[in-house]
């Protein structure tokens, strides 16, 4: 069983986000409001990994002022704007959309990376062609998920058939369109959060710590945002149902149980491992949505959901050949450097290359 691990805990991995979108999809048809799920999220995080810190310190110079407010922007629109700007569109799109546009991300991450000079473009080489047809196809795919929706892929009962009509006009063209930008906006700002972490760990190092701010202080703009939005108190009342179910669920076990899950995948196997078995998570989450949300897959959604695909392995394909060569360059670094001092020295007397 040892071989199998990696490959175990990364379908669990695959299963809880496909889980995440499809049950916060519910929760929100169920009636509750995205800005109260945003803050009821971030809190349950916040708890759910606030005993690791205790356990588990991190060393690490102490936070400054300068460092506590970048820290809190930072939070503030890579975790509480996203996941609103997300949710909000979750109303007009289906779960299986709302887990296909996290394949974006990579493409994302790469675009705003080349543009702030932390990544090389490499445009020359075969593996940067493939990371910029990979953000091509990434993005190509979002649109054509968001633009053109196409027949439905399978028949459908008649029962089934008079639901979904009544969700086509339920959720028109237009709203479709209007959730499907609001989701890319939100992977926009999430993309970007992730492009700042690596600056923010090289000053302030600690994975586990950094989490834990984040989680709380996007917990502050989160809550200020849902007062702002639902003033009722009847909108934060959460019962035994399908609403404390979501929020505990994407706050406890997705930002809980799966942050440690992807930290050890990526230990033992890289991050392009864990990565490619992304897609994984489009397929569980447009079976259970066709069993548990009675949505209906169109052809439009096949051909997305293909271009996706096949930007994000393509993206990683480049990755991956980046990273082999610049490890061999690395291991021949030193190679050069013996063989070039030996070639100085043996031009030297022989009495100077025996001086230390």
């Amino acid at each position: 069983m040892e071989k199998y691990k990696a490959y175990i805990a990364v379908v669990v991995l695959q299963c809880s986000y496909a889980g995440m979108i499809v049950l916060s999809k519910a929760a929100i048809s169920s009636g509750m409001k995205p800005s109260v799920f945003v803050a009821y999220r971030q809190a349950f995080a916040t708890v759910a990994l606030l005993p690791f810190a205790f356990f588990f310190p991190s060393k690490g110079p102490p936070l400054s002022w300068t460092g506590f407010c970048k820290i809190f922007f930072t939070s503030s629109y890579g975790l509480a704007l996203s996941f609103n700007l997300n949710l909000a569109g979750l109303q007009y799109i289906s779960a299986t959309f709302g887990t296909a546009i996290l394949s974006i991300v990579p493409a994302l991450v790469f675009i705003m990376a080349v543009c702030l000079r932390i990544e090389n473009l490499s445009i020359s080489r075969w593996h940067g062609v493939a990371k910029v047809v990979g953000a091509i196809l990434g993005l190509s795919g979002a649109m054509a998920f968001t633009f053109f929706k196409g027949p439905p892929l399978y028949a459908t009962s008649a029962n089934h058939h008079a639901h979904h009509s009544f969700d086509e006009n339920t959720h028109s063209k237009q709203q479709w369109i209007k959730g499907s930008l609001l989701a890319i906006a939100g992977q926009v700002f999430y993309a970007l959060w992730l492009t700042m972490q690596a600056p923010l760990l090289k000053q302030y190092p600690g994975k586990l710590r950094l989490t834990i701010l984040q989680c709380g202080l996007s917990c502050l703009p989160a809550a200020v945002y849902g007062a702002a939005m639902e003033r009722h108190a009847s909108s934060w009342k959460l019962g035994w149902n399908i609403e404390l179910l979501s929020v505990a669920y994407c706050g406890v076990i997705v930002t809980g149980m799966s942050y440690w899950l992807q930290a050890w995948v990526i230990e033992k196997k890289g991050p392009v491992f864990s990565a490619i078995f992304g897609p994984l998570a489009l397929i569980i989450a447009a079976i259970l949505s066709a069993l548990f949300l009675n949505e209906t897959l169109h052809w439009g959604s096949v051909l997305g959901c293909g271009l996706l695909v096949g930007g994000l392995y393509s993206f990683l394909w480049g990755r991956n050949r980046e990273a082999h060569i610049r490890a061999q360059q690395v291991l021949d670094h030193p190679i050069k450097e013996a063989h070039l001092e030996n070639s100085v020295l043996s031009m030297l007397p022989d009495e100077a290359q025996n001086i230390p």
